[in-house]
C-alpha cells in the first residue's frame, strides 16, 4: 500500500489509509481490472466477483501477467448475489461495487436483465457490506442525471428522464435506484458508503461490443473503414482515461468526509462525437473517412438522447484535489496499441448509437 501512497503523494493528492483486503464486483471488467492491477501493486489482498457477461477473461489475465500479483489475487465467477452468500464479509475492510449492465444496446435490448442485474445485485452488496458496516464504493453514472436540467451537471441538480416507453432510460432509472438504496443504508444504518458517477471512462481494455465509441473508432481507424458518426454528430462528451479513474477511487473510498455522498468523475473538457472522431483519424494518421448515420438507421426509430454531458468537478476537486492527467491523444494512442494485440473475438464492433 505504501508504493500508492507514494504515488498518490507525488502527484499532490492526500495519502489514504487504505483498505488491505479488497473485494471488487465486477472485477473482470474494464474498470474493475484496472482497479485490481492499481490496489495489487500497492500491496492489497483483492478478490474479484464477476460472471463475465460483460467482463472478460482476458483482463483477468492481463492483471494475472504479474507474478507478483498472483498470491494476492482471487477470482471468484458468479453473480454477486450468489457469491456473496457464501462469503464472510469479515474477510474484507473494504467493497467497491462495478457490477452491473452496461452498455446502450445491452440497455435497449435486455431492460429487464438491466433492471434486474443493476438492482438485485447492488441491494445484495449494500446488505453484504453492512454485517460489518465496511466502506463500499457504489459505481454510478452520468447517465443518471437523464437529459439534464444544466450544464455542468452538477450532483445534487434534478434529474428528467425521457417517457417510460424508451428502454433506453430503464438504465438511468436503475442506477439512480442504486443510489437511492446506497444513500437509504448510510442514513439509516450508518453504512460508510460513497457514490461515484463515472462520465464516459475510456482506455485500454474497453470494446465496442456494448456501444462503448472511442474502441469502435479507434478500431475502424486502424483498419482503414469509415468512423460512423451516428446522429449530427454535434452530441458532446467528455472523455477521461480509466487510469486516471481508478487512482481516484481508493482516495474516495477511504476518506470520511465523501461519506454518504455524491460525486462526479471524469475530464470536464467536452468534445463533439464528430469532433472525436476527427481527433481519432488525426491522432492515429489514419486514411479513414466518417460517415454520418442517422440513429433510426443506426439503431432503431424514436431513440432518445442527450445532446450536451458535462460533470462539474468542484466537489471531488475540494475532496481529493483530482485532476486528469492523461490526454485524450495519448489514452487513443495507448487504446490503438492495445487492440492491436487483442484476439479478434474481443473487437467485435457493435451498431449501437454514441
Amino acid at each position: 500500500m505504501e508504493a500508492l501512497a507514494e504515488r498518490l503523494k507525488r502527484s499532490g493528492e492526500q495519502s489514504p489509509t487504505l483498505p488491505r483486503r479488497v473485494l471488487i464486483t465486477g472485477g473482470g471488467g474494464f474498470i474493475g481490472s484496472h482497479l485490481s492491477e492499481l490496489l495489487l501493486d500497492a500491496g492489497a489482498h483483492v478478490t474479484i466477483v464477476d460472471d463475465f457477461s460483460t467482463g472478460r477473461r482476458e483482463n483477468v489475465d492481463a492483471v494475472r501477467s504479474v507474478a507478483a500479483r498472483l498470491p494476492r489475487y482471487r477470482v471468484i465467477e458468479g453473480n454477486s448475489s450468489s457469491v456473496l452468500a457464501a462469503l464472510d464479509p469479515r474477510d474484507f475492510d473494504g467493497v467497491y461495487h462495478l457490477a452491473a449492465a452496461v452498455g446502450v444496446r445491452l440497455v435497449v435490448e435486455k431492460p429487464i436483465h438491466t433492471i434486474e442485474t443493476n438492482v438485485h445485485e447492488t441491494s445484495a452488496v449494500l446488505r453484504f457490506a453492512a454485517k460489518t458496516s465496511m466502506p463500499i464504493l457504489i459505481a454510478s453514472t452520468s447517465e443518471v442525471y437523464g437529459k439534464g436540467v444544466r450544464v455542468p451537471m452538477r450532483e445534487d441538480d434534478d434529474v428528467i428522464y425521457g417517457s417510460t416507453g424508451y428502454s433506453r432510460w430503464c438504465y438511468a432509472a436503475s442506477k439512480a435506484l442504486d443510489e437511492y438504496l446506497a444513500l437509504a443504508y448510510h442514513r439509516e444504518h450508518g453504512l460508510p458508503a460513497v457514490i461515484v458517477r463515472f462520465f464516459n471512462t475510456v482506455g485500454p481494455r474497453q470494446v465496442g461490443e456494448y456501444g462503448m465509441v472511442l474502441p469502435r473508432f479507434v478500431q475502424a481507424a486502424l483498419e482503414g473503414r469509415d468512423l460512423e458518426v451516428h446522429g449530427n454528430g454535434m452530441q458532446s462528451r467528455c472523455f477521461c482515461d480509466v487510469r486516471d479513474v481508478v487512482r481516484a477511487l481508493p482516495q474516495i473510498l477511504s476518506n470520511e468526509a465523501c461519506r454518504g455522498r455524491v460525486f462526479n468523475l471524469g475530464r470536464d473538457e467536452s468534445i463533439s462525437i464528430r469532433g472525436l472522431a476527427e481527433r481519432v483519424i488525426q491522432t492515429l494518421g489514419s486514411r479513414s473517412g466518417i460517415r454520418m448515420v442517422p440513429y433510426e438507421v443506426a439503431f432503431s426509430a424514436g431513440f432518445d438522447d442527450l445532446q450536451v454531458r458535462q460533470p462539474d468537478l468542484a466537489r471531488i476537486r475540494e475532496a481529493i484535489g483530482f485532476t486528469p492527467a492523461i490526454s485524450l491523444e495519448q489514452t487513443i494512442l495507448d487504446l490503438a496499441s492495445e487492440l492491436k494485440h487483442r484476439p479478434f473475438a474481443a473487437q467485435r464492433e457493435s451498431t449501437c448509437p454514441n
